[in-house]
Parts: C-alpha cells; sequence; structure tokens
C-alpha cells in the first residue's frame, strides 16, 4: 500500500521527457517519490490516504530559480517605488545593513517561503548576498526556516566585496573580504549541501554582480565550485546601467565578462538576463548557461524584458525567478509564470510563448536551471513528489472545457488548491498547514517595521 494517491483529476500535466498529458488522471506517491501515474483507464494502487482531486489540474510543483527573501522586509517600500535599478539599491542597502540580523533572515525566509507554497511552488532558491560581520549566521538562518516549513531549498551563499570606496554600490559595512568570502563558501557547503537524488537542501556560490565583486573572486568562486562540485549564480545582463558599468569598468559587456572569468559554463545560470545581443544569446545557448527570468521585477524597476523564446531556443535551460520581494513585491510563481506567458507572445509572437510553454519553464526549466533535470520539475516515476493541485471552477475558470493548461494560465489569478513537496502537504484546500503563521507574520510586521523606521 502506498502512502498517497491524488485521483481523478480532469488533467495531469506531467511535463516529462515525452510531455505526457493524463485525462482523468492519478498520481501515485511513496517514501517522497513519485511511484506511479495514470489515466482513468489504468489500474489504480491502494493507498493509506486517497485525496479526490475532481475539477483539478495536477502539475508538478513549480521551481522559483531567483529571489532575494530577506527584501520582503521592505516590499513596497515607499521611497523606492519608482527607481530603476542602481538608485533603488544605493537606497536600499543601508537599511538592509544596518538591521538584518538572524532573526530577520528567519522569518523574512519564512513569511517568504510559505507565499512561495501558496502559490504551488515546491522549490525555491535565495540569492543571499548580504552577510554583514555583526549579523550572525544568515544562510543558517534562512535554511532552518524551509526545514520549519518543509520546503525543498536552494539557498546560495552570496557574496559581496566591491564596496564604494573600490568603486562599486554597496556600503562598506556591507562588503566581506575575499579571502573570507571564499572560507565561507566552503564552510557552508561542507555543512549544508547534499548531493543526493532527491534531497532536500543544496548550496550553490553566488557573487552578486560585476558592480559589487571583482574579476578576481568571480574567478576564484569558479574554481572553487569545480572543486566542491557545486552551482553557481549570479546576476547577469541586468539593464543598462548594467551594461554601461561593465563597459566603463572592465571593458566589456556583462556576457563578455561572464566568459572571461570562466563562467560560460552549464554548471551557471544567470538572473534577468534581460539584455544580452543576439551573439551573446548564442554563445550561452551553446555553453547551456541557466536563466532564472524575472519578469515582474524586469518591469518594476524598467529593465526590460528578457528574450527567452531566444534564449530557449539557442539551448538554454530558461527558469522563472520572483526576484526580491522589494522589486517584484509578490512571490507569486503563478503570477511569473502567466507574466512570462505575455511578455513572449508580446515580443516574440502570439504562437511563440503558450501556457504549456510557460508551464515547462517555470517547472522544466528550473530543474535544468539547478542541474536537477529528471528529479525535480516533472512527474515521472522516480521523480521527487513535489506536486502542485489547482482547482479551476467558479466565475474565474467558468468556460474552460477543452484545455485546462491553458485555462489554468490565461484565466485566474489563482492560488494553489494543494502544494505537496518530498510527498507531505504543506497547502491544503488553499491554506497553509504551518500553525505557526500568525505569530511569525506577527514578528515579521515588528522587525519591518524596524527596517523602515516606522514606530
Amino acid at each position: 500500500m502506498i502512502d498517497l494517491l491524488l485521483h481523478n483529476a480532469d488533467l495531469v500535466a506531467t511535463v516529462d521527457s515525452d510531455r505526457r498529458e493524463l485525462r482523468n488522471g492519478w498520481v501515485a506517491i511513496e517514501g517522497g517519490r513519485i511511484v506511479g501515474l495514470g489515466a482513468a483507464s489504468d489500474p489504480q494502487p491502494e493507498a493509506t490516504q486517497t485525496v479526490d482531486v475532481s475539477g483539478c489540474l495536477i502539475t508538478p510543483g513549480l521551481i522559483n530559480t531567483h529571489h532575494h527573501l530577506f527584501q520582503n522586509l521592505t516590499r513596497a517600500y515607499t521611497p523606492m517605488t519608482d527607481a530603476p535599478l542602481f538608485g533603488w539599491l544605493q537606497t536600499l542597502y543601508p537599511l538592509w545593513t544596518a538591521n538584518i540580523d538572524e532573526e530577520a533572515e528567519y522569518h523574512a525566509a519564512w513569511v517568504g517561503l510559505a507565499e512561495l507554497a501558496l502559490s504551488g511552488c515546491t522549490t525555491s532558491t535565495d540569492h543571499h548576498y548580504l552577510h554583514p560581520l555583526r549579523a550572525g549566521d544568515l544562510l543558517g538562518a534562512e535554511i532552518r526556516a524551509a526545514q520549519d516549513l518543509g520546503m525543498r531549498f536552494h539557498p546560495t551563499y552570496g557574496s559581496m566585496s566591491l564596496s564604494v570606496k573600490d568603486g562599486g554600490l554597496p556600503p562598506d559595512d556591507a562588503v566581506r573580504d575575499e579571502d573570507d568570502i571564499l572560507a565561507e563558501s566552503q564552510r557552508h557547503v561542507e555543512r549544508w549541501h547534499d548531493p543526493s537524488h532527491g534531497s532536500m537542501i543544496q548550496i550553490a556560490l553566488a557573487p552578486c554582480s560585476p558592480f559589487t565583486v571583482t574579476p578576481d573572486l568571480m574567478r576564484r568562486t569558479a574554481e572553487l565550485a569545480e572543486t566542491l562540485d557545486v552551482r553557481l549564480h549570479t546576476h547577469l545582463a541586468e539593464n543598462s546601467e548594467d551594461d554601461e558599468f561593465a563597459i566603463a569598468t572592465f571593458g566589456m559587456r556583462p556576457v563578455e565578462l561572464y566568459e572571461d572569468v570562466g563562467w560560460m559554463t552549464d554548471r551557471t545560470w544567470g538572473a534577468h538576463v534581460v539584455r544580452p545581443n543576439e551573439a551573446e544569446v548564442a554563445r550561452l545557448g551553446t555553453a547551456g548557461v541557466g536563466v532564472a527570468h524575472c519578469p515582474s521585477s524586469n518591469m518594476i524597476l524598467s529593465s526590460g524584458i528578457a528574450p527567452v523564446v531566444a534564449m530557449r531556443d539557442a539551448g538554454c535551460p530558461v527558469g522563472l525567478g520572483c526576484d526580491g520581494s522589494s522589486s517584484a513585491d509578490s512571490a507569486s510563481l503563478w503570477q511569473e509564470a502567466r507574466l512570462a506567458m505575455l511578455q513572449g507572445k508580446l515580443v516574440s509572437g502570439a504562437d511563440a510563448m503558450t501556457a504549456r510553454t510557460a508551464l515547462e519553464v517555470s517547472t522544466r526549466g528550473g530543474a535544468g536551471c539547478l542541474g536537477r533535470t529528471g528529479e525535480l520539475g516533472e512527474l515521472s516515476i522516480g521523480a521527487v513528489a513535489d506536486v502542485a493541485v489547482w482547482k479551476l471552477d467558479g466565475p474565474l475558470f467558468a468556460g474552460v472545457i477543452g484545455d485546462p493548461i491553458e485555462g489554468w494560465l490565461r484565466c485566474g489569478p489563482t492560488s494553489a488548491w494543494h502544494t505537496i513537496v518530498n510527498g507531505q502537504f504543506v497547502v491544503t484546500d488553499g491554506h497553509l498547514l504551518a500553525s505557526e503563521l500568525e505569530a511569525n507574520l506577527a514578528t515579521h510586521r515588528r522587525i519591518a517595521k524596524r527596517f523602515q523606521g516606522v514606530e
């Protein structure tokens, strides 16, 4: 007898290697793995727990490939609601640096991951690059939050070493010595990283950006990642200011710099990648560099629209990212998937980005960015039991008859009805199961007021 059977789904969208879609389908789960799938005509196993999901679409759990969870403590911060990237950062860096500590990081991560779970996300990364010396073990704090909530987590040990006095953007007390950064990077990988199939925690290394670290740190981090066999992440070609800074400071464009420091490999994935030219898209694709597409943040900060269709066609694994909750302000992967579909249609043609393509980006594409294709981001025998169930009823979905996948993304907005991580319910009937929700929200509000200088 298996642990859990989801049955009577209107459709199971497997997003597996054959992109199977199972009408009146079911999914069987045991020991945190998918052990069976089928349509109504296929024999169903007996289960300890059976859940009827009539009227629902089942998809793989969505994967968030770029975030800054701590930033939800300055969400919709009034002085910065209309600023582009560099000015936005320069105003917020001092607030973040002065106030961040383990308590703040834990509660920001817990609340941010809870919000993601409600949007059908089962795996999230976090690009945490702010490590003031006095702040404590911030990476450990957010890992504890993910463990307490039951989310699969891919945090990165991010870094900044280039302060204002060195020609960078961050204040002096926000950066760390580069030897210290590399030592901490190795320490965190050795403490937390679990490379096994189905692991709940994997660590990547993530120097922040060309305007916050030196090329030498980028090179040395790439060498360390190779030695430790972990992945690499950074911001890449985010906006015109990024281009201008790289050309003025290094004499090359961001993608050229990325290649120059040894990052043009399939071990890496870049965030945003809004402004590569046609030749750079081809080079990124040939190398198999992953891309975290962040449509909301890219629009809010007026960075532009990433050439997602072209990058996928070139060979880049493309996933979705919510980005920081001070720029995107909403951690809904469903919303990012819908925006990815709409932007793709706008810039590449109505037939170039369908709901199915956007679903693939938000699941299988994310798994590719994280180096876990075949394990995450699909429903197949042996893959992890990370599942999102979407209830497609009521006025929002009235008239959706023939195609639940198109209906799921073209209609809405919607949240997940059930979110299952490693075979365990995190969200059920549209509600977070964690009993600590109200207490953690209250603490988060107290901390957010401190960050924003509100009594």
